[in-house]
């Protein structure tokens, strides 16, 4: 079977194709044929040697969707046949987040989807809405998952809340059609008013161009009167900043990305006089997935994708993740 490594170096340039063993389930494992894969921001950073992965070669890339072709011994929640998705972290099935349950993270310290047929454990899947395509459901692991836990598990966001997301990458874009869904009202960002534009044909209640309006946190504040609910905080050391100012008292930021950089000074007097909750969160479990898939099940929701590559073009499909120029998802589509 064909497979993606990082092999040479910790680099896009240090990729290749490789042809490696298909593997056999034992018991309680499965096989999936992968039939897509998309890209977050963490693949490019892992495939940069910035991910905390240390081993080479590493098959990258923690999100896709295929189907089962073959189950072990013992295996009883899936079959050959149905449509699946892996689970980003492989050893959180329900429950409160802990080190053990963030311990197995495919692309990471676990192979990743990259792969032509990959091996499993039969826990570590889930079946995924029968509208998806396999490209449209290989979306949801991390990005569409990290939007779902930010907003209901831990915002707990209500009809008529607020929720400003950051720029029109994959988890903002769902966290807008999340919202929308929740009946929230939602502002959205970018520096570019096309993309603005297909913002708000998804819903966007209130758009703002950052590099026409720099203080862009005050003018969100002043257009809900008095500060945004919950702000969706995917920027990092460039935005956070903004960030407070933006969130009203008592409001929530959910810290999920590092898009500009890793390294801020915290305005800790705006978090006290503020009484604000800042929550760091990174993906969630298979309870929280197969919540979310019911969602989006019941109301006939379809993934936002930008681009698809071939499977062959992964170097490209990573170099436009680099660029950042995408609205909503990269996906690659294997043969």
């Amino acid at each position: 079977m064909k497979a993606w490594q990082v092999a040479r170096e910790w680099s896009i340039e240090g990729m290749e194709l490789a042809d490696l063993p298909e593997p056999v389930p034992g018991p309680g494992e499965v096989t999936v044929r992968v039939r897509a894969a998309s890209l977050n921001y963490r693949d490019l950073l892992t495939v940069q040697g910035k991910g905390g992965v240390s081993r080479l070669p590493l098959i990258p890339f923690s999100d896709g969707a295929g189907e089962v072709v073959a189950v072990g011994d013992n295996v009883t929640r899936v079959a050959a046949g149905d449509r699946v998705c892996p689970m980003f972290f492989q050893s959180w099935i329900d429950g409160k987040v802990s080190a053990a349950a963030r311990r197995y993270a495919l692309g990471g310290t676990r192979p990743g989807v990259l792969q032509e047929v990959m091996l499993l454990d039969a826990e570590g899947v889930s079946r995924v809405p029968s509208h998806l395509s396999f490209q449209e459901a290989a979306t949801l692991p991390c990005a569409a998952l990290t939007a779902w836990r930010a907003l209901f598990e831990e915002a707990r966001v209500q009809p008529g809340d607020t929720v400003l997301v950051q720029g029109t990458g994959g988890v903002s874009i769902f966290a807008l059609q999340f919202a929308k869904l929740a009946g929230a009202g939602v502002i959205v960002t970018s520096s570019s008013d096309e993309k603005l534009e297909r913002a708000r044909a998804l819903g966007a209640d209130h758009t703002i161009n950052y590099r026409s309006v720099p203080e862009w946190g005050k003018a969100a504040a002043e257009w809900t009167g008095g500060g945004v609910d919950h702000v969706v905080e995917v920027g990092g050391k460039d935005t956070f900043g903004q960030s407070l100012e933006a969130a009203r008292v008592g409001g929530t930021i959910l810290v999920i990305g590092v898009l500009s950089g890793f390294s801020q000074q915290i305005a800790i007097p705006s978090l006290f006089s503020k009484n604000l909750h800042v929550i760091g969160l990174s993906v969630g479990s298979r309870r929280m997935f197969e919540g979310m898939t019911a969602a989006i099940a019941r109301n006939a929701m379809k993934p936002v994708i930008d681009r698809t590559f071939r499977l062959d073009a992964v170097p490209d499909a990573l170099r436009l993740m680099q660029q950042g120029g995408h609205f909503g998802k990269i996906v690659v589509e294997f043969p």
